[in-house]
């Protein structure tokens, strides 16, 4: 593959960017998500990994299979700024470790 075939598509990142960042000691996908922002748009490294790691194994001399997975980050629910501002005790946000909370304010 030519070296500007675009490997990312929602962070635009090519081949030549990921090579680069292996050269500065990159050995795993996370190691090239944090120096390129590869795996960090909309699709959160669906369409990427896959490619990224073969770029990885090719340039190391790894096996596939050695190469670790990606961490994958839960999903972010949004809350409204009253709740942050006000000191509200009865509030619809639950820990993260906890039962999650329905918009009544009922654990589920």
């Amino acid at each position: 593959m030519d070296k500007s075939t675009i490997v990312c598509r929602c962070e635009e990142i090519n081949i030549d960017e990921i090579e680069t960042a292996i050269k500065y000691g990159a050995k795993t996908f996370d190691d090239i998500k944090r120096l390129t922002r590869c795996g960090m748009g909309p699709c959160q490294a669906k369409i990427c990994i896959g490619p990224v790691n073969e770029i990885i194994a090719n340039n190391t001399g790894k096996q596939l299979k050695d190469i670790p997975l990606t961490r994958m980050r839960i999903p972010v629910k949004p809350i409204k700024m009253k709740v942050l501002v006000t000191d509200i005790e009865d509030s619809s946000i639950a820990s993260v470790f906890a039962e999650s909370v329905d918009e009544d304010g009922d654990n589920r």
